[in-house]
């Protein structure tokens, strides 16, 4: 027998126990950018506050130990999602070019408010 999503075996419907709570609800994706640096301040639960990216074009590059803060000039490739790079959208794996070389984003810009990556050896 073939199952609905949703549905008893009888073909009745399954009632919800409750609506989700203000906490619960996802927060709207926010997908940061390349282009001039704009954030965004966040109020998180328990009254702190989170900066979130907008748009930014400077990334801090880590080569071995030295870290070196520099302009990102494109973004190549996004392993995660092909028209993610078309739309020039800056996500954590995601590999931009900068003029120190390529490198890897290392963390997730839209929470964190900055982009960090490492130097790719070419």
């Amino acid at each position: 027998m073939l199952m609905k999503k949703g549905r008893k075996s009888t073909g009745g419907k399954y009632k919800k126990a409750r609506k989700k709570k203000f906490h619960e609800k996802a927060g709207i994706a926010t997908t940061p950018k390349l282009g001039e640096q704009k954030n965004k301040t966040k109020r998180k639960q328990g009254g702190s506050k989170k900066t979130i990216t907008l748009s930014t074009d400077i990334a801090n590059i880590t080569n071995n130990k030295t870290s070196k803060k520099v302009k990102i000039t494109n973004v190549i490739e996004t392993p995660s999602n092909t028209f993610l790079a078309r739309q020039n959208i800056l996500t954590k794996g995601t590999i931009i070019k900068t003029d120190i070389g390529k490198a890897k984003i290392t963390n997730r810009p839209s929470q964190e408010g900055h982009v960090q990556g490492i130097l790719i050896k070419e």
